[in-house]
């Protein structure tokens, strides 16, 4: 039985994951005390003694964890900005393609993709690969998502009796486009310049929809290409492509509340594409993510104890 050791399992994510393997019978969460949770000794020892280490904790926290490792077996898995653009880590999107799938498999170091950045680069990374992007193309990025995505402080403020009557409304921020997940966008995609991003938090606990628009008279292609590619890329049981991002018009950032999957699809006109991927900021977005890199790492299928 392999042992695994969440640091941070007090946080959203690692709540979460917490919850899902405990309904697995081939691993063993290990814990440590309340009072020894911030000791640097205890937590060392404890890194060192799991088969699997997940990180769900600061980045600078995340980065003095992965300092501790000295046990060469220990498998760890980042959920912190720290890593995701580091090479010695396995980035966690292994329906991007087989190359980054083999890493995970094989990797001791695994940082799981942002909640907003997985969609955006799920949408564009096949497109500047086959050419169909140009990687000097300045790019749009539009993203919705629940607030879980903020952390305990942002769900207690929407979750309050008493709230600030302007959290019933969408809140865009990331207003000065510095927002942490842009480097990863911009790395793992390929592109030369970071996109302009505005995400935007909305008063449903979770799910999201990233839309990423383009001028087809911008493009290597028609939005016809573009179906083709994600429809023979995106066709696991996590990630498919669908025809249709809505039936009556309408995209709602609850569509794939709950799940640990992903849609991706194209809507727009000949003129104008809308490339859309629609997920669980928790799911495939977050602990979800972090599960199925935790199965590709142990040998097992992708989707193993997910919910699809």
């Amino acid at each position: 039985m392999k042992k695994i050791f969440i640091d941070g399992s007090a946080g959203t994510t690692g709540l979460r994951i917490h919850e899902r393997l405990g309904k697995r019978r081939e691993f063993e969460i290990i814990t440590l005390t309340e009072e020894k949770r911030k000791d640097p000794e205890a937590r060392a020892e404890i890194i060192n003694k799991s088969d699997v280490t997940f990180l769900c904790l600061p980045d600078a926290a995340a980065i003095e964890a992965v300092a501790m490792v000295n046990n060469p077996s220990t498998v760890i898995i980042d959920t912190s900005t720290a890593h995701r653009t580091n090479p010695e880590f396995a980035y966690g999107f292994p329906e991007l393609d087989e190359s980054f799938e083999e890493r995970i498999k094989n990797s001791k170091r695994i940082a799981v993709p942002g909640c907003h950045a997985g969609g955006f680069i799920a949408l564009v990374y096949p497109l500047v690969k086959a050419g169909i992007i140009p990687s000097d193309l300045n790019l749009f990025c539009h993203s919705i998502t629940g607030y879980s995505g903020g952390g305990k402080k942002m769900i207690a403020e929407y979750e309050a009796e008493e709230r600030d009557t302007l959290l019933s409304a969408p809140r865009q921020y990331g207003l000065t486009q510095t927002h942490k997940h842009l480097k990863e966008m911009k790395a793992i995609t390929g592109i030369d310049e970071f996109p302009i991003f505005t995400p935007v938090v909305s008063d449903f606990y979770s799910g999201m929809t990233v839309t990423v628009p383009l001028f087809a008279s911008q493009i290597n292609g028609s939005a016809e290409d573009i179906k083709k590619i994600y429809k023979d890329k995106y066709n696991t049981p996590l990630v498919k492509y669908i025809d249709e991002a809505s039936a009556d018009g309408f995209v709602s950032g609850l569509s794939m509340g709950f799940k640990d999957s992903m849609t991706v699809s194209v809507a727009g006109n000949e003129e104008r594409i809308l490339l859309i991927a629609q997920y669980d900021n928790l799911g495939k977005g977050a602990s979800g993510a972090a599960i199925e890199c935790l199965n590709l790492a142990m040998g097992l299928p992708a989707e193993t104890g997910l919910e699809i």
